[in-house]
């Protein structure tokens, strides 16, 4: 079946599951057992946990505690030293035992008898991944991921104070909030957001043990921006998700709107602007955002770095000359990204620098200044040509997939 075929399938479905209860929609994730397996009866008498049978056997959950290592957690119920090189020899090809995090939690599964003898160990290394140690005569590790269920959802909200408010407002996964400003970064200045704004999302979350782990996929978004419409529709072109417009552009732009995530201007464009330290009228040719000292200052738009180093009243700068016209600068810096250098490529999203307060500067913040052919020209105002469109052969498969995200869309409220 043609790719791009399967994919509207794939999305009309998507509109089923969201009328399923959620209780259905489930992915499984890997979940072995260390029990037997005679019959389903039989299993659901048991008590267990991450597989292993413990009625016979007594329980204690805790957390890896500072300079705490496995030997020392084991030794005290019963394990001796011996068994303990063993099980480290035994655990290299699974697990790097020395890789045991500060504050990950662990549960121990002994024995009943004066001994307090330790039978399991089970450490969680990530919110998925485990690994059980198995300390009776088999003496073995074993890797092991949680069951994962992915919950199909769906929100709405208007903005009243700020995108962040609204998502906590209304009890909705923070992350959902990098997740669209990413989408819609290149169409949509969220430091610019008005009161009554809106927004609708169809996304899929992830939940293990009933919490959430993050957000997956993203099936469908629209943003109502000083009322302005703004959608993302997924589509597949080149082997390539990406998402684009009603009119079948991309909206992934030459240029971010902004070098920071998440700030406020503090600063705009102006050639008439009064100096808070100087005490005079002189021109802003930038914009300044303000924002706590270390917050990742980006790289707009794919470019080679041409400057770096302290310049006076601007304090530490990185320029990047993207193409013949267009070239950006970063003042005022804390300090600079990894490997930021002069002659170094980067792309668009790079972490090229951090938020600072050097230079002539009355407080931590971000002078972000855009040059179009030499010419310095407001920020705010530069409209960024989209990437590769929906090409003419695509056009007819897009044109099916917008109708179905349309109809998604329209029962999202």
């Amino acid at each position: 079946m043609d790719k791009k075929i399967g994919y509207i399938l794939f999305l009309l479905f998507t509109g089923m599951l969201l009328s399923i209860s959620p209780a259905c929609r489930k992915t499984t994730g890997t979940h072995s057992q260390l029990l037997p397996t005679d019959s389903i009866t039989a299993q659901k008498a048991v008590q267990t946990k991450y597989g292993i049978s413990y009625d016979s056997l007594n329980v204690f959950e805790g957390t890896i505690k500072r300079n705490q290592n496995l030997s020392e957690i084991l030794h005290a119920y019963d394990i001796s030293f011996q068994t303990l090189d063993r099980l480290s020899n035994v655990s290299k090809p699974v697990f790097d035992i020395r890789k045991i995090r500060r504050g990950n939690p662990y549960t121990l599964f002994y024995s009943k008898n004066n001994s307090k003898t330790a039978r399991y160990f089970v450490y969680e290394h990530t919110p998925v991944e485990y690994f059980v140690f198995d300390l009776t005569d088999s003496l073995r590790v074993i890797r092991k991921e949680k069951e994962i269920i992915s919950k199909q959802k769906t929100a709405y909200g208007i903005i009243s104070t700020s995108l962040w408010h609204t998502i906590k407002e209304k009890n909705l996964n923070p992350v959902l909030v990098n997740e669209l400003s990413e989408i819609f970064a290149w169409s949509i200045d969220f430091f610019g957001l008005q009161k009554g704004d809106s927004f609708k999302v169809i996304y899929e979350e992830k939940y293990i043990d009933s919490v959430s782990i993050g957000i997956g996929k993203i099936y469908a978004a629209y943003f109502n921006h000083m009322g302005e419409d703004f959608f993302a529709i997924p589509f597949i072109q080149n082997d390539r998700e990406s998402f684009y417009d009603t009119e079948g552009n991309s909206l992934k732009k030459a240029f971010l709107k902004a070098p920071l995530r998440f700030s406020r201007i503090s600063s705009r464009f102006s050639n008439n602007r009064f100096h808070p330290i100087l005490k005079i009228r002189r021109p802003h040719h930038g914009v300044d955002y303000a924002a706590p000292v270390g917050t990742p200052v980006h790289a707009i738009g794919d470019g080679k770095i041409i400057k770096t180093g302290y310049y006076g009243d601007a304090g530490r700068m990185v320029k990047i000359r993207h193409n013949s016209v267009y070239t950006t600068a970063y003042l005022h810096l804390s300090r600079y990204g990894r490997g930021i250098k002069p002659g170094k490529y980067v792309k668009q999203g790079d972490v090229i620098g951090y938020v600072g307060n050097s230079g002539l500067s009355t407080g931590p913040h971000l002078d972000f200044r855009f040059y179009k052919q030499g010419h310095s020209i407001d920020p705010l105002k530069v409209k960024a040509p989209p990437v590769e469109p929906v090409s003419e052969e695509n056009r007819e498969d897009y044109e099916k997939v917008k109708s179905v995200i349309s109809d998604l869309l329209n029962t999202v409220y």
